[in-house]
């Protein structure tokens, strides 16, 4: 027996078997290892059987959904269109299949959803759009060429995505096919073969010839099962959309992938800018259905609008809900004028995010020679606050899918020693993607040392800059409460945070909104000065009570 097998014999996760493995001192072992009748023995004897937690019961086994990546030319059509044979006759649905941009095999009374997409581009695409849709990527690699550039970018494309890996070696009909040269080549980017002791499940096929097809399925299901993959159908729905379209007979339609909850028709959606009530819903096979559950991809007609691929979606209680979220969301992108991520620069850097640690970096270089180099020497400014992660590093120009990993993955592109196209730059300005470009090592290292100190939260210490008594209190319309103060000390500065004091006792905080003199607006009042102080935030002042202002000050 498997140790995944066992694991959900005795309701565990797989780690958390293999944890209770490591406690018996049984070494060594992955999720697919098997176990002796000795060593289950063993493990029943420690273990009672779980019992599903409460947040466990109302959560089912879902179909797992797969992306194709690898190089180009290397079989990932061929391999789907193969696939498909197998499960469809005559390809009836083979235009279907193209323009929902999903399909569904069955493989021993199970499923498997397939994401048709160009290539790693569109898998990191989707991510850029905030979407995570795939469980499982298989690398396809071409028997006879073996590892390619586009491999390489496939692989660190998947890992950027924190999605598990498993490889295909197509063409292996074809006599030029060897099989060890590409399994070697793969292990040196640590996607080592189970039969080598490592974890990633290798399947040969010929996607020409149908060999090795039912083996490709299983050990998707197989991999499946390690990821114990699971969704509620009763929650809360939420849809990602995969692809959207304008027809000409129909009006707006979109591909949505279920990825939990339930989609009926009638159920008012909302995403982004687009809202609707569900007319029609139309499977993979062209056919209409009443309703879609988890991992079920589903064409969607009755929005308002076509979505872009990425875009999620959501049930609103009505239309009404549904078209003011809608509105409010159009508006900011009216303000804004096109919606654009913000540039990450080394300013952004310097406000990070409270759980921001690590520093996502794309590495692009003139020489093979000087790729070690530079990415060694990167690694190297790594410190316990930071660690420095290399998503990709590749000899050439600034290609569109470093662009687009860098936008999924809010990374940096070092560009040393090449230019990057102006198409690039373009694409680059428009996803909100920094390349920064060096010539000299040195430089470079100022530059990423400067960007690891933005991502150490600064330290902030709050210190009194002024005092106010208040004389007295006027209610004006509109305006609220003003304070008709006296600066007793320091200053008060328009913006500023205050804290009110009656007494010792601290009442109200907030900021000081508007300050005046004689009727006038000011933006800061010194020592001995009367002034009309607004405080946003606040409005139960009273005469007698005192205003400290304050100011954050960065400690060094």
């Amino acid at each position: 027996m498997r140790i995944y097998q066992l694991a959900r014999k005795l309701n565990l996760s797989n780690q958390e078997l293999l944890k209770v493995l490591s406690q018996l001192k049984i070494k060594g072992k992955t999720s697919v290892s098997g176990l002796s009748a000795q060593e289950i023995k063993r493990v029943e004897g420690k273990l009672v059987k779980k019992k599903p937690s409460p947040k466990e019961k109302g959560l089912i086994a879902r179909t797992p959904v797969v992306t194709l990546l690898g190089h180009v030319d290397h079989g990932k059509t061929s391999l789907l269109d193969a696939v498909r044979k197998t499960n469809v006759a005559g390809g009836e649905v083979g235009g279907i299949t193209q323009k929902i941009g999903a399909s569904e095999v069955e493989c021993k009374g199970k499923k498997i959803v397939f994401i048709d997409t160009p290539g790693h581009e569109a898998f990191t695409n989707m991510r850029a759009h905030g979407a995570q849709v795939t469980d499982i990527a298989v690398l396809v690699v071409a028997g006879d060429d073996g590892v390619m550039p586009q491999t390489i970018e496939a692989i660190n494309h998947a890992r950027a995505a924190k999605v598990p890996i498993m490889v295909a070696i197509n063409k292996i009909d074809k006599a030029e096919t060897k099989l060890k040269r590409v399994r070697e080549q793969l292990s040196k980017y640590d996607l080592v073969p189970e039969k080598w002791g490592g974890e990633t499940i290798f399947v040969e096929v010929s996607a020409l010839k149908g060999q090795g097809l039912d083996e490709f399925l299983e050990m998707i299901l197989l991999e499946a099962e390690m990821l114990e993959l699971k969704a509620e159908p009763e929650g809360d729905f939420q849809g990602v959309v995969i692809e959207g379209e304008l027809d000409r007979q129909r009006g707006p339609c979109i591909t949505l992938l279920v990825q939990k909850g339930t989609l009926e028709i009638g159920d008012i959606l909302v995403g982004g800018s687009t809202y609707g009530r569900v007319r029609t819903l139309i499977n993979w096979k062209g056919e209409t259905v009443k309703k879609a559950g988890p991992s079920m991809p589903v064409r969607v007609l009755g929005l308002s609008d076509v979505s872009m691929p990425g875009d999620t979606f959501r049930k609103a209680k009505n239309e009404k809900e549904a078209r003011q979220i809608a509105e409010s969301i159009k508006e900011k992108e009216r303000e804004k004028g096109l919606i654009k991520r913000d540039i990450f620069t080394l300013e952004s850097l310097s406000q990070p995010e409270e759980e921001q640690k690590t520093m996502n970096i794309i590495v692009k270089v003139d020489t093979q020679g000087s790729l070690r180099a530079i990415s060694d020497t990167i690694k190297n400014l790594e410190s316990e606050e930071v660690k420095i992660d290399i998503l990709h590093a590749g000899v050439g120009e600034v290609q569109k899918s470093d662009i687009l990993l860098a936008s999924a993955s809010q990374a940096i592109i070092i560009n040393f020693n090449t230019v990057a196209s102006s198409a690039n730059r373009d694409l680059a300005k428009e996803e909100g993607v920094n390349i920064r470009n060096y010539q000299v090592i040195y430089a470079m290292i100022d530059d990423i040392k400067k960007m690891r100190e933005g991502l150490i939260e600064p330290r902030y210490e709050e210190k009194e800059v002024g005092e106010a008594q208040v004389r007295e209190v006027f209610s004006i319309p509109k305006a609220g409460k003003i304070a008709g103060s006296y600066v007793s000390q320091g200053k008060m500065t328009r913006g500023s945070k205050v804290k009110v004091f009656r007494g010792e006792e601290v009442i109200g905080e907030g900021v000081i909104g508007s300050l005046k003199r004689f009727n006038r607006n000011a933006s800061e009042v010194l020592t001995g000065l009367e002034c009309g102080i607004n405080i946003d935030g606040f409005s139960n002042i009273e005469k007698g009570d005192l205003i400290k202002a304050y100011e954050s000050r960065r400690v060094e």
